[in-house]
């Protein structure tokens, strides 16, 4: 890859899309972003002459289209991205990930943009019995903010088959690493429970413990976007993105409880609202499609997510 190379990273002070900068940068792109500074922040990003970087939402086109200038990859990860954010305010989420996705692509396509790489939800399949979750069975929005994310998913197949746009979206399943920010009523189960184990405060299970997540470490998301960048014959479709093996909250945290070296503090709460049962990944088609394996596996990734969270936590 060359310098000449400029990306735009939507969502790309957040937590996925910060460590997707990093690689663009290692790899000599130079990479446009577009934050509104939500949930990201902009101490996320490194001091680079390579960036340029645009405050904004995905919800305001001239903006937007502002930000596509000289673009000729895009890297659409912002979203509003929480199940029960969804379930208390359904209009923003579904408007976020809607919405913002049309207006993404749309500039894309007035700017003349090569190639469009989707971050979809593996929250698309539901609660369907299928196992392992194929890109070809059914989808099924239990919550608004599966809705919003299918809706997006199907923009970007309908962009690229009426603009012969070179397109793919990319299904993510429970990703985690550093940089995902436990301070949020609406936060992901690993930075939370990892920031209350550290502080020696109780963590909640919702339901029994016996769902099932294939966790996904960060750094496999950013090889396939990565992969994504240059694969041949993108029309639009979709492939998963996971980490390849299914486990329970109970085995989750008894294995942070041995990393950490202490016993958790459980207490169950009722099982939430849009939440799914059992989650696990066909990763095949990723395989096919872009050549995709998971590097890191979920206990490698849980070490490191923690060690960073530690560092966190003692420089502070």
């Amino acid at each position: 890859m060359t310098d000449e190379r400029r990306a735009l990273v939507t969502g790309g002070a957040g937590f996925i899309g910060s460590h997707l900068v990093d690689a663009l940068l290692d790899r000599g792109w130079k990479v446009s972003i577009l934050d509104d500074l939500s949930t990201g922040r902009y101490a996320n990003l490194p001091k680079s002459a390579a960036i340029r970087f645009f405050e904004g939402s995905v919800l305001n086109p001239a903006k937007v289209s502002e930000a596509m200038s000289g673009v000729d990859t895009v890297f659409h990860l912002a979203a509003s991205v929480s199940v029960p954010f969804s379930v208390d305010h359904p209009e923003p989420s579904f408007r976020t990930n809607a919405n913002g996705t049309l207006n993404v692509l749309e500039a894309a396509r007035l700017a003349g943009v090569r190639r469009f790489v989707y971050s979809a939800s593996s929250a698309r399949y539901g609660d369907r019995p299928d196992s392992p979750k194929s890109e070809h069975i059914a989808p099924q929005a239990l919550s608004v903010y599966a809705a919003g994310k299918l809706a997006g998913e199907e923009l970007v197949e309908a962009y690229s088959h009426s603009y012969d746009m070179e397109a793919i979206s990319l299904v993510y399943f429970n990703v985690f690493g550093p940089r995902q920010r436990p301070d949020s009523p609406y936060a992901a189960v690993i930075p939370i429970f990892a920031s209350r184990m550290l502080a020696g405060q109780p963590i909640t299970i919702h339901g029994d413990g016996e769902q099932t997540r294939d966790f996904t470490y960060v750094s496999n998301v950013v090889e396939a976007n990565l992969l994504a960048a240059d694969a041949a014959m993108l029309k639009g479709q979709a492939v998963n993105v996971a980490g390849g093996e299914s486990i329970s909250v109970n085995r989750l945290v008894a294995e942070m409880s041995n990393l950490l070296g202490k016993e958790a503090k459980v207490v169950h709460g009722p099982p939430r609202a849009g939440d799914v049962r059992y989650s696990s990944a066909d990763i095949s088609d990723a395989k096919r499609v872009l050549g995709y394996e998971p590097r890191i596996t979920w206990q490698v990734g849980l070490k490191l997510t923690i060690d960073s969270m530690r560092e966190s936590t003692q420089e502070s």
